[in-house]
């Protein structure tokens, strides 16, 4: 991993750790799937649920994300809500989703990650299980932006704003470094509540 990798997944995941760690969610298989066997690949860990308009408009590009960068390590998982678990095989299908689904997620790991309540919700997570940027609501081009700038390519500038998920506060990349980025969440286009 190179330095600045390093030091933007050390300084971005320090708060949650422990709690991300203890993450539990089940596969479909019913057996509970833990991001521990990712360590050493990027993770787009994004909640979902099938009576969401937006995570069904989000799908595509999901799926998209996962056929363009798995060569490059990087893998896509989708948790969703627990309350829609018989529509989830009819879902893949239709969506033709090819990433890991784990079911059963709750917003209690939602906000264990950082995330809220709002639908959908991703988290990416660094080769060493750290939390690197959160997105909030659907950003396209935020997401391929993140995730070029997290593998290295020089082309990409350091995202430039992000919106810290649990104050609201927008941060500048020319007012702070690269490392102070790494907390944010974006947007939230498209957003819906998990009903409770």
């Amino acid at each position: 991993m190179n330095g600045r990798l390093a030091a933007v997944c050390l300084l971005a995941g320090v708060a949650l750790a422990s709690d991300r760690d203890m993450l539990s969610i089940p596969g479909l298989n019913g057996n509970p799937q833990t991001l521990e066997p990712y360590r050493g690949r990027v993770v787009v860990l994004n909640f979902w649920a099938t009576w969401c308009v937006p995570c069904r408009e989000e799908m595509p590009l999901l799926v998209n994300i996962q056929k363009r960068y798995e060569l490059k390590g990087v893998v896509v998982i989708g948790a969703d809500d627990e309350g829609t678990q018989a529509q989830i095989p009819p879902f893949i299908q239709k969506l033709n989703i090819t990433f890991h689904v784990w079911k059963s997620a709750t917003t209690e790991h939602m906000e264990r990650l950082g995330l809220g309540k709002g639908l959908p919700a991703t988290a990416v997570i660094g080769p060493d299980g750290q939390i690197v940027f959160r997105i909030l609501g659907i950003e396209r081009k935020a997401l391929t932006e993140r995730l070029d700038w997290l593998l290295g390519d020089q082309k990409t500038p350091v995202p430039a704003a992000l919106i810290d998920g649990i104050t609201g506060k927008e941060t500048h990349a020319q007012e702070h470094s690269k490392e102070e980025h790494t907390h944010g969440g974006v947007g939230m286009e498209g957003a819906s509540t998990v009903p409770s």
